[in-house]
């Protein structure tokens, strides 16, 4: 096993999926790309711009290419836990598209299909490797933020005239990207929730999935003492407020808040103890931060694509913009994937991370449908 060890990797799904095929083609371990879609427009419009000479229209011939060392799912929703098992009982290394899997059940399906294949599985979730996340990761270590007190996440986004699949679906469902962070920098899984749902959504939203709520907000217990809990809020319908996926970390030495308006720096609060008697607090100073590019942290072939860039400078026909999607997260997703595998190690987050952030939406939107009732969430830890 050495670095020069390269993979060959599959890529079904175009939609979004068309973000990453720049990032595996310059990959220095991938040897080779082939995409999927069951669009033949969306496959030849695609493989046409990448010059992508591999494609296919069904992800079973890519399940059958022994080959292929590698899949990426960027698929819709609803196929997303039978995919994933269907790859990895196939002896290939699976990533996915968040969220992992709808149902408990189908969250045990896949770490049970992930260890008894012994394949690498990676939620490839955007919200824990942005700028800002790694810059907070950093503060933690450092101990600038200090003891954790309570954290907050937040993810708005209007989804009218999406894909089908989209329409009604339980805010919670879809959670990760305000759950994530989280639950990573608070080092811990989610124990028990209550969430309630909130608002009114027209009737016909309510047909696919049961769901009658726009928004739905939750406060988790967290595993493990001492005590902490965290609050996640997501809406997906007939909610006006701009397009933000966000979390805030609140400890005893400093403060980390997102940004009210996208595009704008986030606020590190920090505590200077003053106090020594009778009197009205600590002094609070605040303080805009620019959390910095981590292009450092990839090999130099993908870097430029935390950067929203031209593709292609040298062939005129490969102009144009690509890459710098969710806060530069892009190629760090896809050298996590990669490098687990030539290194031969779980990638972060592996099938277990994955399954406990997935699992503490479902349990809220369980918690909503009851009235807001307690609901334990189940522990995903290592066997060995």
């Amino acid at each position: 096993m050495t670095a020069s060890r390269k993979i060959n990797v599959a890529l079904a799904g175009l939609s979004f999926g068309a973000e990453f095929v720049p990032i595996f083609l310059h990959h220095p371990n991938v040897e080779s790309l082939t995409i999927c879609d069951s669009d033949p427009e969306a496959l030849a419009k695609i493989g046409d711009r990448f010059e992508v000479e591999k494609r296919v229209l069904d992800l079973d011939d890519i399940l059958a290419d022994d080959k292929i060392d590698a899949v990426h799912l960027v698929t819709p929703i609803p196929l997303h836990a039978e995919q994933t098992v269907a790859v990895l009982n196939a002896g290939k290394h699976c990533a996915c598209t968040v969220p992992m899997a709808i149902s408990i059940d189908d969250l045990h399906a896949i770490v049970a299909a992930q260890r008894a294949s012994g394949k690498n599985y990676m939620g490839m979730e955007t919200a824990v490797y942005t700028r800002r996340f790694l810059h907070v990761q950093e503060m933690i270590k450092n101990g600038e933020i200090g003891r954790i007190q309570f954290l907050r996440g937040a993810h708005y986004q209007d989804m009218e005239f999406w894909p089908p699949y989209w329409m009604g679906l339980p805010p919670m469902y879809y959670a990760t990207h305000a759950v994530s962070p989280v639950l990573a920098l608070a080092g811990r899984q989610a124990k028990a929730v209550h969430c309630f749902g909130s608002g009114v959504m027209r009737p016909e939203l309510h047909e696919q999935y049961g769901n009658p709520f726009p928004v739905e907000s939750a406060i988790y217990e967290l595993s493990e003492d001492p005590p902490l809990a965290a609050e996640v809020t997501r809406s997906l319908f007939h909610t006006a407020r701009g397009y933000t996926e966000s979390f805030n970390i609140y400890g005893e030495k400093a403060t980390f808040e997102w940004e009210q308006i996208e595009d704008e720096p986030p606020v590190v609060f920090r505590m200077k103890p003053v106090v020594t008697h009778w009197g009205r607090g600590n002094d609070i100073t605040a303080e805009r931060l620019d959390a910095p590019d981590r292009q450092d942290l990839l090999p130099s072939a993908i870097a430029r694509f935390t950067q929203r860039g031209v593709y292609d400078e040298s062939q005129a026909h490969l102009s144009f913009l690509q890459g710098g999607g969710h806060g530069g997260s892009h190629p760090h997703l896809v050298h996590e994937f990669v490098s687990s595998i030539i290194e031969e190690r779980p990638p972060w987050p592996d099938a277990l991370t994955t399954a406990a952030w997935t699992a503490a939406g479902i349990c809220a939107h369980e918690s909503a449908m009851q009235g807001g009732v307690r609901i334990e969430i189940p522990q995903f830890h290592d066997e060995s």
